[in-house]
């Protein structure tokens, strides 16, 4: 008998046994397959990340955190904390309606699809921005809180980011669909995150909202790690095919509180992997003491601005009309708190070359404002001494992807492309080809700027059927960029008429002698 009890023992520990060696040689499997994920996602060549202390400002892990990228849909974070700025200071409610102008309506996606002259409630936009990353929605809130007009609101948006301490952030558009001359760096998004969630706790609990019903929709969040690795409370995801994929997160845990920041991760599950090893290496080395009040800056004074216009009737909607506003406040002007200067989250390396923007990739004409010694104050553009074409000369602009590659359009286990035909053989060093030229924007990297040729010349037609693609490099160091050009144009006609050409399509250019 007790022969038989010891039997059954032994064969019930033995099973028990089994069983969790099992269990532990899957957790084994999974935290080598987010390593070796993590580390493929570290090596590359579009990747930075950066970890911050939320409460004492320290950083805990940087990796090409000050190099200039494109920030995706994590451009709606700054769309976000102007609304939630307007709704603290009472110049909109949750329940105030917002209005979709023609331009709002005709987003890419994705999209929460209202037509122009519809409308959706500043709460709906809201959850749109933090769950589906609508670009409609973006576009719409940044209209009504521009004053009319996306141009302006970005204007502001730039204008808070500099307050902020986001010293090479700019901003050209609400939702963060591809412009050359929208960019932002690891460390600037780190501040955001950390600025949204200490100014504004009485809403910064939507970012851990995971699923809302829209009309007959229920519409799912596209950040996988709210709900899945314990102590993350938001923030957000971004995806196009020239920034890769990006994640802000933030994740407040037995008492210690840190930001994460990925950007131009290889695809959602390398992405996703990177930070979750990020949070689990980090989070421990995190402190448990101290305040976070003197990290940031706290919020400054939204910039002058038209009071915002009460509900506005579908019909009346004037996308188009930008009213007179007061006398505008830039970032140089604006004061910043010395908190902004707390050496925790430094600013390093010299700005982009102001004349070198303003040349190729300015989206609108930067108001006058004084110049600043301080260094945490980005200086204005300066126009150009010269310019190469006075008919022709265009703002630059990414071209909007097609559908499968439009931010956080629900691809985020979709690989980044590789190096495209029509780029594997052309010109990508020196000069390029010598004549006239056709430019379509410049990029932080050069398959970045390959990648927008490629697309470019894709909607360009036989207007550049023999065109000679390459990307022109210029600046040193971590501030090293592209300018992303067509030649093998015989004539000035043939350059001009390429470009109107992909004008047509949408493409913004501008024709120069090389």
């Amino acid at each position: 008998m007790s022969r038989s009890v010891s039997s059954v023992s032994s064969s019930r520990s033995g099973s028990f046994i089994a069983k969790l060696l099992a269990i532990l040689s899957v957790a084994v499997t999974i935290v080598l397959v987010d390593s070796v994920s993590a580390e493929a996602e570290a090596a590359n060549s579009k990747y930075a990340g950066i970890v911050v202390d939320a409460k004492t400002g320290n950083v805990l892990y940087s990796e090409n955190a000050d190099r200039l990228q494109y920030p995706a849909s994590l451009t709606k974070m700054m769309t976000l904390y102007m609304t939630f700025e307007a709704l603290e200071q009472g110049r909109i409610r949750l329940d105030t309606q917002v209005p979709f102008s023609a331009h709002a309506a005709a987003q890419a996606p994705t999209k929460l699809g209202v037509r122009a002259g519809g409308t959706i409630t500043v709460e709906q936009g809201i959850l749109g921005l933090v769950t589906l990353s609508a670009n409609d929605a973006a576009t719409a809130l940044g209209e009504m809180l521009g004053g009319g007009s996306e141009d302006r609101f970005a204007q502001l948006m730039t204008a808070k980011a500099h307050a902020l301490g986001m010293t090479r952030t700019t901003y050209r558009n609400a939702n963060g669909l591809p412009n050359t001359a929208q960019m932002t760096t690891a460390r600037d998004q780190a501040r955001l995150g950390i600025a949204l969630r200490q100014h504004f706790p009485q809403y910064y609990g939507y970012f851990s909202t995971r699923a809302f019903k829209f009309g007959t929709r229920t519409i799912r969040s596209h950040n996988r790690l709210v709900g899945s690795v314990r102590g993350v409370d938001g923030i957000k995801t971004g995806y196009t095919r020239a920034a890769g994929f990006n994640l802000v997160s933030s994740v407040q845990l037995d008492g210690k509180s840190i930001v994460g920041v990925v950007l131009g991760g290889a695809s959602g599950p390398a992405r996703d992997a990177q930070m979750r090893n990020l949070i689990a290496a980090y989070l421990p080395k995190a402190s448990s003491r101290g305040g976070s009040s003197a990290l940031i800056a706290q919020a400054a004074p939204a910039p002058a601005m038209i009071e915002t216009p009460a509900p506005v009737e579908p019909q009346k909607v004037q996308p188009k009309t930008q009213p007179q506003m007061a006398k505008t406040i830039t970032a140089a002007q604006q004061p910043v708190p010395a908190a902004v200067a707390d050496l925790s989250l430094p600013h390093k390396g010299p700005l982009p070359d102001a004349r070198e923007v303003a040349e190729t990739e300015v989206a609108y004409a930067e108001t006058a404002q004084s110049k600043s010694d301080n260094p945490l104050v980005a200086q204005p553009m300066q126009a150009p001494t010269k310019v190469k074409t006075t008919t022709f000369k265009q703002q630059a602009s990414v071209p909007a992807p097609k559908p499968s590659e439009q931010d956080d359009a629900g691809v985020d286990n979709v690989t980044t492309a590789s190096t495209s035909p029509a780029s594997a053989g052309a010109a990508s060093g020196g000069n390029g080809p010598a004549g006239w030229v056709v430019q379509v924007g410049v990029s932080p990297s050069r398959q970045m700027a390959m990648d927008l040729l490629d697309s470019a010349k894709s909607k360009g037609g036989k207007a550049l059927a023999s065109a000679k693609p390459f990307a022109v490099a210029y600046g040193a160091g971590g501030d090293q960029l592209y300018r992303a050009r067509f030649g093998g144009f015989d004539d000035q006609r043939d350059a001009v008429n390429a470009c109107k050409a992909l004008k047509k399509a949408g493409v913004k250019c501008w024709a120069a002698a090389q």
